[in-house]
């Protein structure tokens, strides 16, 4: 892995250096530039990377990962533009399109846009990426082991289906925790304990992802062998089929879908 430099030290950032730290890459080949104090001392004692306050102070190393709030991104890559020279970026701001961040870096095309989603924290995430045709198959390759450090990734061939992207597996884990939560207060108003209830809950979810995986057989088919014709999975099946969730999920996801177009919209308008 080459060297590193991220700009911000957040919570995804520090998943991707310890995931990157675990796969072999030296601490002292990754550099940190944060403006907290407490997450930059954090940073240097939890990993031993090297921690700067300001850009100012930065090597700037090939490989450059934007991890600030997409908010904080046209006032930083302002001041970022005057220091590149040919690096690869890669942004994992949520919302925040190519064009939009080329503008901001001055013309800077070299960029790949990611987005990991939360279980990343656990080194179990998935991340979405996109790249525009300036980026070659090395650079591509290298922005992959970055985000594989914490978990699978996906290539997506248009910009816009990172919305997509957001709308499944950016907001996927509070669908999931939704169901655990729906799940839990069932079992709680069927007689268990709240503490059996989550225990049940939590592994069942866990075990079938993990079944899922493991197997690679379509999780259809899956469903199939546990619903037993005339048993309790089948009638169990057959209320949630009534009730109109596996629409309800098609629902969440185009909301989800359509708002991260509009967050797209409106941060493409910062400056």
């Amino acid at each position: 892995m080459h060297k590193v430099s991220f700009i911000g030290g957040g919570n995804m950032a520090a998943a991707i250096i310890g995931g990157l730290i675990a796969s072999g890459t030296q601490p002292t080949d990754i550099e940190v530039v944060e403006i907290n104090a407490d997450a930059r001392a954090q940073l240097a004692a939890r990993f031993g990377v090297v921690t700067h306050t300001d850009l100012s102070q930065a090597r700037l190393h090939a490989l450059i990962v934007l991890a600030v709030k997409p908010q904080s991104l046209p006032e930083v890559a302002a001041t970022l533009s005057t220091r590149l020279a040919g690096q690869l970026v890669v942004s994992i701001a949520a919302g925040v399109r190519v064009a939009d961040l080329t503008r901001w870096l001055g013309g800077h095309s070299r960029i790949v846009r990611a987005m990991p989603n939360t279980p990343a924290l656990v080194q179990a995430g998935i991340a979405g990426l996109y790249a525009p045709a300036a980026v070659n198959p090395d650079a591509r390759s290298q922005a992959e082991t970055v985000l594989r450090a914490v978990g699978g990734v996906v290539w997506v061939e248009s910009e816009s289906q990172l919305d997509a992207v957001t709308a499944v597996s950016g907001s996927g884990p509070a669908y999931v925790f939704y169901c655990i939560e729906s799940l839990e207060a069932a079992g709680v108003a069927q007689g268990l304990s709240a503490a059996t209830a989550r225990q049940l809950a939590l592994q069942t979810f866990f075990g079938a992802a993990k079944l899922a995986l493991e197997s690679g057989e379509e999780p259809a088919l899956l469903r199939s062998r546990v619903t037993s014709k005339g048993g309790t999975t089948e009638r169990g099946i057959a209320a949630l089929e009534t009730a109109g969730v596996k629409a309800a999920f098609g629902q969440a996801v185009d909301a989800a879908s359509l708002r991260s177009a509009e967050l797209g919209d409106e941060l493409g308008r910062l400056a």
